[in-house]
């Protein structure tokens, strides 16, 4: 007897899952989107030009017109007139400045206050041959990602989900003291790598312990609260940016809160199904207890007797664990088929990956207002989150995937088109591209988990997943390009985006199919693809519900399965109560691991 088994009997989402769910678990996604995004704000440049200590004196456009050469009519940023102005400042001609030698600035650089009062760059004065450094501060955070995903994802399955929740927690609230106490840049780009450490880490442990808690008919649902929980999150971020302007203070205020998070221990339950996996068996009794109490029901008598007898036992492997025990990242393109199809979902998730965040970092660099273009990059994921969640019950997943990628990288380049000074054009096709990458970045990773047969689906989408999250060290640099050409980076973004759309056209759709368990059914799922395949838009329903893996478990209420004849007919209730993989994999004691999806 598994979990899954019991939950529809005390509760899949009653009282208590709810309370712990809308009161600790889903604000606790706040802190990814904060910290993942706080740093674009900490980095504005400013107009700046060249530090001469000599015409301190004088007023700042004096020493403009007397100091600063003019290239294509306006101010350099970088370059001064080699003059000594305290010795010959009496015999100089302004009017033949065309002939004095230039320098670089060797004394420094002022900036105008009036725009950007405080910033990363004017403290640090990382301009003109530093002005890459913001970029490798942002490939600092990146790194960190990887590396913290799969430390904390040990930890979580060694000392438990609330303890490690606790020290990711941790770990971000010291990265955020040490970003604002930065002396120097290399200690804040340091510090932006200890801060990478829990992102995504601390987005995904909440969200595994909400999994957890739930019956498998509401992780679907649970999976389009987080996302939305996220976004909420980052649109809270631009109120916040707006209001404060100091990076110090930004760098407090998005972290320091989280202090009061260390409440939530008293609150905060520890997984059962990893207390039942560890064999412990009485703290689990008592969170199951807490469970069945709270939603008015009562546990079945057999399901301590049972389990503990099953988990006692040695927890003597299964024959799936047997058979899963000896693959490895080889298996993964053993076969032609399997190696196809892992190439084609590594390059679309790769190209998700880059184009939604390469977006995110482009938006406030758009329009006039990059407050309002990041609050309006933020708020259009709600919909296409939901848009996505109705379509890939209706259309599968293939075609949604495809076409909003594709209209992604159309709207992307499309911006080329308008004319610089059209900015309402500009922003609607960046928010319509942001819109639908995000819809394309929320299907993908459960048809990736379809796709996968079950012997390797967990080693399958965290190799496709962690080489997808190379691409975030890649974006910044992409991005960095816009510092010359505005519209590069969306311009590459499109093309990527439109790639990945078209690779994902020649994976199989998995809507109505019973999904692959061994390497031998995920070899052949799809073996046999053809054109069309290809250009059938909504799968034809099955003939029978045998044919799929995913059978809804028991409930007490009404069954949720309905025959083909009726259409599929989709309504809120059976759409927030659906069973899918559209969560992260368990393991063979039932336990719900990390991967690197941001």
């Amino acid at each position: 007897m598994d979990l899954d088994d019991v939950l529809p009997q005390i509760g899949e989402f009653g009282k208590y899952q709810k309370q712990m769910l809308w009161l600790i678990c889903l604000p606790a996604c706040f802190p990814c989107g904060f910290c993942a995004f706080n740093q674009l704000f900490m980095t504005d440049t400013p107009e700046h030009w060249c530090l001469v200590p000599q015409l301190a004196n004088l007023t700042t456009d004096h020493r403009k017109n007397l100091s600063i050469p003019r290239i294509n009519g306006t101010f350099s940023s970088c370059l001064r007139y080699s003059v000594n102005y305290t010795e010959d400042f009496e015999y100089l001609d302004e009017t033949n400045q065309t002939f004095w030698p230039v320098e670089s600035c060797k004394d420094g650089f002022e900036y105008d206050t009036t725009t950007v009062h405080s910033s990363v760059v004017i403290d640090f004065d990382l301009v003109c041959d530093k002005d890459i450094y913001p970029t490798l501060g942002l490939v600092a955070l990146n790194i960190g990602g990887p590396i913290g995903v799969y430390f904390f994802g040990f930890l979580n399955d060694r000392i438990g989900r609330k303890k490690t929740f606790f020290l990711c927690l941790t770990t971000l609230i010291i990265g955020g003291l040490m970003t604002a106490l930065a002396p120097d840049f290399w200690w804040w780009a340091g510090s932006r790598l200890v801060v990478g450490l829990t992102i995504p880490a601390i987005y995904q442990i909440p969200f595994i312990i909400s999994l957890e808690l739930v019956g498998p008919n509401y992780r679907s649902f649970i999976t389009v609260l987080t996302c939305l929980f996220y976004t909420v999150g980052l649109m809270m971020l631009a109120g916040i940016t707006y209001l404060i302007r100091d990076w110090v203070y930004l760098s407090l205020s998005t972290s320091l809160p989280f202090i009061l998070y260390y409440l939530y221990w008293f609150y905060l339950p520890e997984s059962p199904r990893w207390l039942l996996a560890k064999g412990k068996f009485e703290e689990a009794s008592a969170v199951l207890e807490s469970l069945a109490k709270t939603n008015n029901k009562e546990i079945p008598a057999s399901f301590k007797q049972q389990l503990k007898q099953r988990m006692t036992n040695k927890r003597s492997c299964s024959e799936e664990e047997r058979a899963n025990k000896h693959f490895g990242l080889l298996d993964l393109c053993s076969t032609p088929n399997m190696r196809l199809k892992t190439v084609l979902i590594t390059l679309n998730w790769f190209a998700n990956n880059m184009v939604y965040v390469g977006l995110s970092y482009y938006g406030p660099s758009l329009g006039s207002n990059q407050y309002l273009s990041f609050l309006l990059s933020s708020a259009v994921e709600i919909p296409s989150y939901v848009a996505a969640w109705f379509l890939i019950e209706k259309w599968g997943r293939r075609w949604p995937l495809c076409l909003t990628m594709i209209l992604s990288g159309c709207s992307c380049i499309a911006t080329v088109l308008i004319p610089k000074r059209n900015e309402i054009a500009t922003m609607i096709l960046f928010l319509l591209s942001k819109s639908t990458i995000s819809a394309s970045f929320f299907i993908i990773y459960p048809f990736a988990g379809e796709l996968y047969p079950t012997a390797i689906r967990g080693l399958g989408i965290g190799a496709s997943a962690y080489i997808a999250g190379m691409g975030l060290i890649i974006i910044p640099f992409i991005t960095y390009l816009g510092s010359e050409i505005l519209v590069l980076p969306i311009i590459i973004m499109g093309v990527i985006s439109v790639f990945g759309g078209l690779c994902g056209l020649r994976l199989p759709e998995t809507l109505h199919h019973r999904l692959p368990q061994t390497l031998a059914e995920g070899e052949e799922f799809g073996k046999h693809f053809c054109w069309e395949d290809c250009v059938q838009c909504i799968p034809k329903p099955r003939s029978s519900r045998d044919d799929l893996e995913m059978i809804p478990v028991p409930t007490e209420d009404t069954p949720l399965d309905c025959s083909p004849e009726e259409g599929r007919r989709l309504s809120m209730k059976k759409l927030v109560r659906q069973q899918s993989v559209m969560d992260t994999q368990k393991t063979a004691d039932g336990t719900m691991t990390m991967t690197y999806w941001f």
